[in-house]
């Protein structure tokens, strides 16, 4: 008999994961942020050129006319219509979905932990994410460094106004492959995941904020000290691996729709599949979501990392293969 009908993780790693959720709903008690739900399947797909949809169908009745629906990469949109509806601070545990994203690290179906903080600013909402952290992880204070200074100090460039060309020529030093790309984003994702992320294994819990203005996806873009745009977003890294991505969110209709106009641009020239944007959560910002900071949190790379273990099958029941 197979075993494939068993859970890979224990029913001792299930439990404490029970209890972090616990301790995260706790926290958000006290603090006066209440849960909500939002549909998991949608009408639309984000539009990140990184980030590809699975794509299921609706039938009204069988043999009619099928209706595209989407299984949701993040409650980001939805959950922004609710503050442009009123809401006030919420926050939300839930399943999202992303193609491609298998291993030792990744689940293609996997918990999120997302919230908003109207009145924060992505500093703020730093503060916050390390309130709620490090009790569960057991961190002291953790570090804060700008992108660009995290460039300057692991490979001696300025990422705001280095060439395509340059890094180019930078990457191959540090990774073999063979590409060409006048994308400067692409080199930048590259060096930052396959050099800088490396060598944060050892720093603990580290926020990496001031991202170049060109990878702002839904954040407000701002001047550094040095007079450069830079996007008020910051990611989260502990123990080397990324587990957060926070944002002091853009409220600009159009400048969320020409965006939106960017990335389809980008999934066109690249070949990647194109999916209806969401027209409604421009219509949302129209209406005027409140100045507020969001952050999207995977609930299992947390657990992971709570417990010590490098496999998210340690901490997931049934994932992929199981399901």
């Amino acid at each position: 008999m197979s075993e494939l009908w068993k859970a890979t993780a224990s029913v001792e790693n299930l439990r404490r994961r029970a209890a972090i959720y616990t301790q995260i709903r706790g926290f958000f008690a006290e603090h006066g942020v209440f849960e909500v739900e939002t549909p998991l399947m949608t009408s639309a797909a984000v539009s990140d050129p990184y980030i590809d949809t699975i794509e299921c169908r609706y039938h009204p009745l069988p043999g009619q006319q099928e209706q595209p629906r989407y299984l949701q990469s993040s409650p980001e949109y939805a959950m922004k219509r609710l503050l442009a509806s009123g809401s006030g601070a919420i926050y939300q545990i839930c399943k999202a979905f992303r193609n491609g994203e298998y291993g030792k690290r990744h689940n293609p179906e996997f918990s999120m932990l997302e919230w908003y903080r109207p009145g924060f600013d992505h500093h703020r909402l730093m503060d916050e994410v390390e309130a709620l952290v490090t009790p569960l992880l057991g961190l002291t204070a953790c570090q804060r460094i700008s992108y660009g200074d995290l460039f300057k100090q692991y490979l001696q460039i300025d990422p705001y106004t280095v060439t395509a060309t340059e890094l180019a020529t930078v990457t191959r030093q540090h990774i073999e492959l063979e590409m060409e790309d006048d994308n400067r984003d692409n080199w930048l994702n590259l060096l930052m995941s396959h050099v800088i992320e490396p060598q944060l294994v050892d720093r603990g819990g580290v926020f990496v904020y001031d991202y170049p203005a060109s990878q702002a996806a839904l954040s407000k873009v701002m001047t550094n000290s040095e007079g450069q745009p830079v996007a008020c977003r910051f990611e989260f890294f502990v123990a080397g691996i990324e587990l957060a991505n926070g944002y002091f969110e853009l409220t600009d209709a159009a400048e969320q729709a020409r965006r939106f106009d960017k990335d389809i641009d980008q999934r066109k020239s690249e070949g990647l599949p194109m999916r209806p944007t969401d027209n409604l959560l421009v219509d949302a910002l129209e209406n005027g979501m409140p100045e507020c900071a969001g952050v999207a949190m995977g609930l299992d790379r947390l657990v992971m990392l709570a417990l010590g273990t490098e496999q998210i099958s340690d901490v997931i029941a049934l994932p992929f293969n199981r399901a």
